[in-house]
């Protein structure tokens, strides 16, 4: 089997993008919370779980050295040593101690180390050390090149570039004694173990000091330090060691077992030379010579990892005579003394791995074959193995789907294999499961399933049985499963199995919570599931209380949908295919490790608007302006975890919730109120940690501001008042004119009444008008009738002068000028001026004109105006077209109408 070199706990690398610093981190150091402090190349590094910040010296040079002690954060560079604390806004400042210094001159000196030793801080270059204490400096200054330092058994040791170690006592380093075996030695670092003191050299490995002698380390491991160029030392805990290098990345040693792992560029670490290392927790911290690398220590879940990209895909795994076989996409690996090693023969797709019979049979591309010895047997030319099952109740006879239908296969007894073609079948068969002896279902890639019957031995199908209707799953890429003598469907992730009592396909109501989620293994008691979600949770429960969720990163982003699987080797340890590789899960680890771990409770960081950002643990959040805070962003982190998950609520006028995996989350046009937000860890098993809480305001606009309000209000009460007042406006300016409007109805009506009134003088005048020219012309028609019977008697006159006096009278009568001075003046009642303006235009009009003109205005005719005028028919007319000549009418017009109508 693969030992403990292959599987490795997970490691994160973070670059010079991600840490926007320089190559090369020189020391590594955190605080009680767990941020990281870097010494690096362009200053000091900060990261807080989530974001990592750069802070440069004034002189903007190299750290080399990093500390952190309670609030401070001590460094050393070139000729400079001081420490940072953070400021009220959450950023750290830089407090120089080299002016503490008194007459003192460096010779060009790099601070390389930072020691705490009691209530004094160390600082070491490689000519002098200088002790901080009680806000004082002294210096000393030893002959000898200083190449490490540390507490040992109550005893500063100090170790030097090829002399040996030294002790310091009363500022004066005093030489140990038995150093022959350290000398012309480069000595690196020291640390530690079990009560001795282990000393790594450059190029010579590590040695032992008890307190007074020194021997080699006695290990297997130092013939490779030795190769490999020894740079750090670093003691973990549950008796682990690591070993630092500069040309092939870190060592992992177990003291209790001997066994040791290495994580280098191979394996997955993103630089061979390590320059710095750190342990916080169960987390070891990694200073490259280009970047930064962080190590899960004691992982419950270790993974191998081919990161050549000769593997390709894991489709299936088994464990075979000692060994890890791997089938990918592009052949059959197996482990050889921790390396990876290809089975000739093997390439192309493999699709099932199983031990059968005490042999290794492999489903392949072309057909299926036998490991054996490193060789790859042909048991078939039958394209595509996809799955190989058991017959039930046969001893050595199996069934396996192929891209071309089902084949059976029989061991003999001199252990060769028999492998026959079912008939009556030919679609592709990617699964298959018995329900009894002779019913197989079947699931085609692309069309469905199909309850296949067999004939007694085995040799041809005597019926498929097809299924259709609404109840039926989609038919691509259904899978089946027979689970407690059932037959499981899952279809576009939705659960479903066959009722034999009905015939038909039903929903499987105890997969029920488990919809849109894959099986990827199961058991007596216990089903895996796989999240079909971008989560990809892994899921193990028994369908009623106890339920596991390992939602671990890596894992979940290296889990291909449709093509993992788990192998289990025993109640505790299962793999897992990956795209890459394959993990280990031990079950039993991860229980154990969940049931004491506490998770941390992540630290809010930092809410920022528009253009300001508020450090909410320092300072009371203020009220923010509603216009910059339409997008709103919030940070947090746990840097105790690596790459958290959070789950995190708002609450207020406006309410959000969700999981996230980065440190921050933005809120975009939240309503102005009061606001909280929680928020907290999510554990591997997606339990929730206590939550970190965050009040804050968003501010009214300026348009709902209290001034606003009370403007409105203002302008409220002014617009009542001038709408009353443009009422009342309105209502007199309506009474006005509705009295107006009444004023001049009654004017109407009483000048309606005033011309009938006039029109009925008109009238009457008229009438009486017409009455006296019609008098007037009957008493004209009488006299001259009667004139006519004189003529006519005449004769019969005795006395001629008494005829012409009657005659005379006649005469006078008819040209009596009283008949017409009445009718004149009734005239000139109807029609003032009418004589004025008719003289004025026309002036040579004579007073018998002007009668005429008057009877026509009336319009009279020719026969009512000649007894008026006591003239015939015949003088009428003469005297009209006499008076048409002085009105220069033309023929066309009609002289009465000009009349009635001049004005």
């Amino acid at each position: 089997m693969a030992s403990a070199q292959n599987l490795l706990p997970p490691v994160y690398n973070y670059s010079l993008l991600d840490y926007k610093g320089a190559g090369k981190n020189w020391d590594l150091t955190t605080n009680e919370g767990g941020e990281l402090f870097v010494a690096n190349n362009k200053g000091m590094l900060h990261f807080d779980g989530e974001e990592w910040n750069l802070y440069k010296l004034p002189n903007n040079t190299i750290i080399r050295s990093i500390l952190s002690q309670e609030e401070r954060i001590y460094t050393g560079s070139y000729e400079e040593f001081g420490y940072w604390q953070k400021n009220d806004a959450g950023l750290f400042d830089y407090n120089s101690l080299t002016q503490l210094l008194q007459d003192h001159t460096f010779t060009s000196e790099e601070f390389w180390e930072i020691l705490p030793i009691g209530q004094a801080i160390v600082f070491r270059s490689f000519s002098s050390i200088y002790i901080y204490e009680k806000n004082q400096i002294r210096v000393i200054d030893p002959p000898q090149v200083v190449s490490d330092f540390i507490e040992f058994q109550g005893r500063i040791i100090v170790a030097t570039g090829s002399e040996g170690l030294f002790e310091l006592k009363n500022d004066v380093l005093e030489p140990l004694g038995n150093q022959e075996l350290l000398n012309n030695k480069t000595l690196t670092d020291m640390v530690v173990v079990d009560g001795k003191l282990l000393i790594g050299s450059k190029l010579e490995g590590c040695f032992i000091f008890d307190g007074n002698e020194i021997q080699p380390w006695q290990n297997d491991l130092n013939t490779e330090l030795k190769s490999h160029q020894l740079n750090k030392l670093l003691n973990l805990t549950n008796g682990k060691l690591a070993f630092g290098t500069i040309k092939n990345g870190v060592y992992l040693y177990d003291s209790n077992t001997g066994a040791s792992q290495i994580l280098n560029k191979k394996t997955g670490l993103g630089n061979n030379t390590v320059l710095s290392m750190l342990q916080y927790k169960g987390q070891l911290w990694l200073g490259l010579d280009n970047g930064i690398a962080r190590v899960k220590l004691n992982n419950s879940i270790t993974y191998y990892t081919d990161h050549s990209g000769a593997l390709g895909m894991v489709y299936d795994m088994a464990l075979y005579d000692g060994k890890i076989y791997l089938g990918s996409n592009t052949g059959v690996f197996y482990f050889d003394s921790d390396t990876l090693k290809f089975v000739n023969g093997s390439q192309g797709h493999v699709w099932d791995l199983e031990i059968i019979n005490n042999d290794l049979i492999c489903g392949h591309n072309t057909g299926t074959y036998k490991i054996e010895q490193n060789e790859f047997k042909r048991l078939s030319r039958f394209a595509g193995g996809y799955e190989i099952v058991r017959i039930p109740e046969q001893r050595d006879k199996y069934m396996q789907g192929l891209y071309t239908g089902l084949a059976t296969y029989h061991k003999e007894a001199d252990g060769q294999w028999e492998v026959t073609k079912v008939a009556g079948i030919g679609f592709p068969i990617k699964q298959l499961c018995f329900e009894n002896p002779f019913v197989l279902w079947v699931a085609h890639p692309y069309k469905g399933f199909y309850r296949v019957h067999l004939n007694e031995d085995y040799s041809r199908v005597s019926k498929i049985d097809e299924f259709n209707g609404e109840s039926v799953p989609s038919n691509y890429n259904v899978k089946i499963y027979k689970i407690k003598n059932q037959i499981v469907f899952c279809s576009q992730g939705n659960w479903y199995k066959y009722d034999a009592i009905l015939g038909e396909i039903v929903p499987f109501s105890e997969f029920g919570r488990y919809n849109n989620q894959e099986l990827l293994s199961f058991e007596d008691q216990h089903f895996w599931f796989v999240d079909g979600d971008k989560n990809k949770h892994v899921v193990r429960t028994n369908l009623r209380t106890d339920s596991l969720v390992i939602a671990d990163l890596p894992l979940r982003r290296r889990l291909v949908p449709d093509a993992q699987r788990m192998i289990k080797t025993n109640d505790t340890v299962s793999f897992i295919t990956l795209s890459d590789g394959f993990a280990k899960v031990n079950v039993a680890q991860l229980q154990r490790q969940l049931d004491s771990f506490k998770l941390p409770v992540p630290k809010l960081t930092f809410l920022k608007d528009k253009d300001d950002s508020y450090i909410p643990v320092h300072q009371n959040l203020p009220s923010l302006s509603y216009k910059k805070s339409r997008i709103i962003t919030v940070g947090f982190a746990t840097p105790k975890s690596i790459q958290p998950r959070y789950y995190y609520n708002l609450s207020g006028e406006e309410k959000h919730a969700g999981f996230v995996e980065e440190g921050v989350v933005a809120f975009q046009n939240l309503p102005h109120g009061d606001y909280r937000f929680d928020v907290s860890t999510v554990g591997i098993d997606n339990k929730l940690s206590q939550r970190s809480t965050m009040e804050f305001k968003i501010a009214a606009p300026w348009f709902l501001s209290n001034w606003s309000i009370a403007l409105y209000v203002l302008l409220v009460i002014a617009s009542i008042f001038l709408v009353r007042r443009y009422n009342r406006i309105k209502l007199k300016r309506k009474q006005t004119e509705l009295e107006e409007q009444m004023q001049k109805e009654q004017d109407r009506r009483i000048a309606q009444m005033e011309r009938e009134e006039l029109a009925k003088k008109v009238k009457l005048k008229q009438n009486e008008l017409a009455s006296t020219a019609l008098n007037i012309a009957r008493k004209n028609e009488m006299i001259l009738e009667l004139k006519n019977m004189l003529v006519l008697n005449k004769d019969k006159f005795p006395n001629s002068q008494r005829y012409r006096s009657f005659i005379k009278k006649l005469n006078s009568s008819v040209k009596d000028t009283e008949d017409w001075k009445r009718f004149e003046i009734s005239f000139k009642e109807l029609h003032e001026d009418f004589f004025e303006r008719l003289l004025v235009e026309y002036p040579e009009l004579t007073p018998k004109d002007l009668k005429l003109c008057a009877y026509l205005k009336m319009n009279l005719s020719t026969k009512e105006i000649a007894p008026l005028m006591g003239i015939t028919i015949r003088g009428v007319e003469i005297h009209r077209y006499r008076l048409r000549k002085k009105l220069r009418l033309e023929s066309t017009k009609n002289l009465s109408n000009f009349l009635i109508t001049f004005s």
